[in-house]
C-alpha cells in the first residue's frame, strides 16, 4: 500500500497533486465529509434518528454561541429537538451514498454502451445515438422527479432500500448519456489506430479488443467527468429530496433538512436550513474542484 502511494506521488498527476493547494484543500475537505459519513455512528454527537433520545422541549435552539445556545447542540437543532451536527453528518452519508451510486450506475452503463457505438459502428452507433438525443431532449430534473415521483405512487409502502434504489435509478437514467457520448467519441479515434488493427490481425476477438486494449485508453474524460458528475449527482438528489420525492421521511438527506428548514427561515430560526445548505455547498464545491484539478492533470498539454 504504501510503495503504491509512493509511485503514485512520484507520477506526474501526484507530482501536479503535491503542487496544487487547491486540489489539496479540496481533497482534505471531501475526505473529512466521507469519513464523517461513513463513521457517524461514531463521530456524530448524537443519533437524530433515534426517537428515544429526542426531546421536544430543545426544539428550535440556537447554536451553542448565540445567546439562548447551549453547548450539547453545536450548530443547535430542528423544529423535533433533533442536533443539526448529526443530522447533517448523517445526511451527508444518504447524499454521498446516492450520489456516489447514481455515478457509478451512469459510468457502467455509459461506458459499454459508448465502446459498443463506436466500435461496432453501423445500425447500432445509429440506435444508441438516436437513443442519447432523445434523452438529452429532456431536462435531467424533468426525468429524474418524474421517475422518483412514479416510483413512489407504485410502491407507498416501500422499504426504505426499495426507495433508494428508485432514486438512484431515477438520477442515473440521464446520466449514462454523456459518458455514452464521450466514450463512443474516443473510441472512433481509437479503433483506428495501430494497436487496434494489430490485435484484430493476430486473431484478438472484438470484446477482448475493447476491454483489454480501448477501454484503458479511453477513461481519462470519464474518470474526470465523473468526478464532476458525482457533485452534479448530489444536487439532483438534495433537489428531489427538497420537493419531496427523494430520500424517504425517517432517513432525511441534506435536501430533506433544507426543505425542513425552509418552513422556519423567516421566523427567525436561520440555523435549520442555512447549515444543511452551507454542506451541500461544501461538498459539492470540493467535489467540482477536485474533477477541474484532475481535467487539468489529465491534459498533457497542460503539464
Amino acid at each position: 500500500m504504501k510503495k503504491t502511494l509512493a509511485r503514485w506521488l512520484d507520477s506526474d498527476v501526484g507530482y501536479s497533486f503535491r503542487t496544487s493547494p487547491m486540489a489539496m484543500v479540496a481533497a482534505f475537505i471531501a475526505l473529512v465529509c466521507v469519513v464523517c459519513s461513513v463513521f457517524a455512528g461514531w463521530v456524530a454527537p448524537h443519533n437524530p434518528f433515534d426517537l428515544a433520545t429526542l426531546e421536544l422541549g430543545d426544539a428550535r435552539l440556537p447554536p451553542a454561541w448565540s445567546e439562548h445556545g447551549t453547548a450539547k447542540y453545536l450548530l443547535g437543532t430542528d423544529d423535533q429537538g433533533r442536533d443539526i451536527l448529526s443530522a447533517l453528518i448523517y445526511g451527508a452519508r444518504i447524499s454521498l451514498v446516492v450520489g456516489l451510486a447514481s455515478v457509478l450506475l451512469s459510468v457502467v452503463v455509459g461506458v459499454a454502451l459508448g465502446l459498443l457505438a463506436g466500435f461496432r459502428g453501423g445500425w447500432i452507433d445509429a440506435v444508441l445515438m438516436r437513443l442519447c438525443d432523445v434523452m438529452l431532449s429532456f431536462p435531467a430534473i424533468l426525468v429524474a422527479l418524474l421517475i422518483a415521483g412514479v416510483g413512489r405512487a407504485l410502491f407507498p409502502n416501500a422499504h426504505e432500500s426499495l426507495a433508494f434504489g428508485v432514486l438512484i435509478l431515477s438520477i442515473s437514467l440521464t446520466g449514462w448519456v454523456q459518458y455514452a457520448r464521450t466514450v463512443r467519441g474516443s473510441t472512433l479515434v481509437e479503433r483506428n489506430k495501430e494497436y487496434v488493427q494489430a490485435a484484430r490481425v493476430t486473431g484478438v476477438s472484438s470484446l477482448r479488443i475493447m476491454r483489454k486494449h480501448v477501454l484503458p485508453n479511453v477513461l481519462g474524460p470519464v474518470m474526470v467527468l465523473a468526478t464532476i458528475q458525482v457533485a452534479t449527482a448530489i444536487i439532483t438528489e438534495a433537489t428531489l429530496s427538497f420537493l419531496g420525492v427523494g430520500a424517504p421521511p425517517t432517513s432525511p438527506s441534506l435536501g430533506t433538512l433544507i426543505r425542513i428548514g425552509n418552513d422556519y427561515l423567516f421566523s427567525g430560526e436561520w440555523w435549520i436550513t442555512v447549515f444543511p445548505g452551507a454542506m451541500l455547498v461544501l461538498i459539492a464545491l470540493s467535489v467540482n474542484l477536485l474533477g477541474d484539478w484532475l481535467r487539468d492533470a489529465l491534459n498533457p498539454r497542460l503539464r
